[in-house]
Formats: C-alpha cells, structure tokens, sequence
C-alpha cells in the first residue's frame, strides 16, 4: 500500500480547508522564489538522520512547540536576548533540556539562504521538516501550505501556559488545544506524534514512584509489565533527564501501535493514557479507531497537521523572514 497515494486522495478536500482558513497559505508559495526548498531540507533531514535515529521526532516536536505558543511563527527557535526584547520559549518547564533538533534547521536554514537568500522563513521550514520527517520515519506525507513569516517576539511565560503538560487533565487538554482551533479528534491525532518519539523521567517520575502523593507508590493503572520495565530504566533517586521510549513496541518507527498501547494500559505518558483511561470520553472511541485501522490514523494525522500548521499565522507584511532561525534580524 502507497501510503502518500492513501493520503493524496483526501488533498483536494483538505487544501479547500486550508485556503478557506488561510487564503495567504499555499503549497505552491515557493514554486517561483525558491522552487527547491523541499528537496533542500530533505537532504538535510536524511543526512542527519543516519546519525541520530531520533532526529525525525525531535524536529517534528519542535513543529509542535512552535505552533502552540502564539502560532507557528517561528518563536520556538528564538535564543534569549534580553536587549531584543525575546525571552526564549526554550526556558519553558515544558522545553527546558528536552527541546531539540535546532541544529538540523540551522542547517536547512543555511542550505537555503545559500540558494534563495532571504525568501523562505524559518516558521515554513519548521513545517516542511516536519512533514518530512513523519515520512522518513514511515508516517504519511500531505502538502504543506507556505507563506508563514517569522515573528519578532518569544515569551518563557506565554510557552509555559499553552504547552500540555504531563499531568493535565483531559478537560486542560482540549482547552489547549481548542486554542489553536483543534477539536477531539486532532487532539488524539496529533498525540499520535507520540509514536516515535522518547521523554525524559522527570516527566513520569510521580507516576512511577510517588503517584497522588503516596510516596513509593506507582499509577496502579500502568500494566505491570511495563511499569516493571519504566521502574528499571527511571529508579527512584536515578537521573531525572534519562530519555525512554513512549512506544516500546516500534519505537523509531511512526505507525499506529502507540493506540494499541493506550488499549492495553501501556500508555507511558499520563495524558496519553488518560485519552483512553477516560470512561466516556470521545477520545477512546477514536484510540479505538486509529488501533483498528493505520490508515485512518494517518489520514486524520495528515488533516490535522495541516489544520495546526495554520494556527495563527503571520503573512503578508506581518513579522518578518529571519536570516539565522535563532535571532530577530
């Protein structure tokens, strides 16, 4: 099965949605300014990916990170400069150690500038990585609509209050999305992403070992195997930034099995298995789909990657096309 071809046959109906949301944004902006910057941050992408397995994921959270916090400007990869005004969002709890991938789209951003100097932004190449980088890893491909610039300003405090965190609530989960305009099924969609990525242990510490304040105790809703294995690799009094897999059965691979494990209480994160976990919830109705079938998971992703690539974007004249991705020109 050609899973491009799979997804390809939704396009027509997903770029409509995408035109109507943002007219300015087209998977054609750079066909005459810059007609190679696909093939460019390919090669960047599977070069460096020979190195580092976990490249395709880290540069998919950044997409992630950046569009949640004020839209997908670009902010996620401004450095701190207190006389500029930029706070960076890299400071946020959320962020701070575990962020990463800025290498690599410093590298697409140089590779770019030295064949269409001043003309892609920094927001579009976070984008275009990402799609690539789903797809490397054996996930689907979508257009990706362009014409995103870069903004000027980041803040620390404005990434801490719209970045999920580990332990929100389902209800916490869905306002953050609605946010950026994302309904249920984006919601379990895009933590899908989950599937080939890793966290770190701090993340989960109180899960494995101090659980609602009960010193030593575990999520007694952790099936044993698995909290066996967690237990190991995170001990109580261990090293709080050691990285584990989220999908322990095909970690480096993006496929469905992180649904099936949500299905079977292998949920490593606890707001993944909460869309499970959740007794009437719409999200387990939808894990339940997406388990079932690949294709349909990869379907809604490639649908909802598209919508949160549109989340408040800046075009036009607004913000501006950065010539390094770490500072405001």
């Amino acid at each position: 099965m050609c899973l491009s071809n799979t997804v390809s046959s939704l396009l027509l109906s997903i770029l409509m949605y995408g035109v109507l949301s943002n007219a300015q944004l087209s998977s054609q902006f750079y066909s005459k300014t810059c007609p190679n910057v696909t093939v460019i941050a390919r090669g960047v992408i599977q070069r460096a990916s020979r190195v580092d397995v976990r490249l395709t994921a880290k540069v998919t959270r950044l997409h992630f990170h950046d569009c949640f916090v004020n839209g997908c400007d670009g902010s996620v990869l401004l450095d701190a400069s207190p006389a500029g005004g930029v706070e960076s969002e890299k400071g946020a709890f959320q962020n701070a150690g575990s962020l990463d991938g800025f290498e690599v789209i410093d590298d697409i951003k140089t590779a770019i500038e030295n064949v269409c100097p001043g003309v892609v932004s920094c927001a579009d190449i976070l984008a275009i990585a990402a799609e690539i980088s789903v797809s490397l890893a054996g996930g689907p491909s979508w257009d990706v609509l362009l014409g995103r610039r870069d903004g000027r300003t980041a803040s620390r405090a404005d990434a801490a209050a719209a970045l999920p965190l580990a332990f929100d609530s389902l209800d916490v989960l869905s306002s953050k999305f609605s946010a950026l305009n994302l309904d249920t099924t984006d919601l379990v969609a895009l933590s899908g992403a989950h599937t080939f990525g890793r966290v770190q242990c701090i993340v989960m510490n109180n899960r494995l070992h101090n659980f609602s304040g009960n010193n030593g105790q575990s999520d007694p809703s952790i099936e044993p195997e698995l909290l066996q294995t967690l237990r190991r690799q995170c001990p109580q009094g261990g090293n709080l930034t050691t990285r584990v897999n989220i999908d322990h059965t095909s970690p480096d691979s993006f496929d469905n099995d992180y649904f099936k494990n949500l299905q079977n209480n292998r949920g490593v994160i606890e707001t993944d298995q909460i869309l499970f976990s959740s007794t009437g919830a719409p999200t387990v109705s939808l894990v339940n789909r997406f388990a079932k079938s690949q294709r349909k998971f990869f379907r809604a992703f490639a649908k909802s990657m598209i919508k949160m690539g549109n989340a408040r974007t800046l075009t036009g004249s607004e913000g501006e096309i950065r010539r390094d991705c770490r500072r405001v020109n």
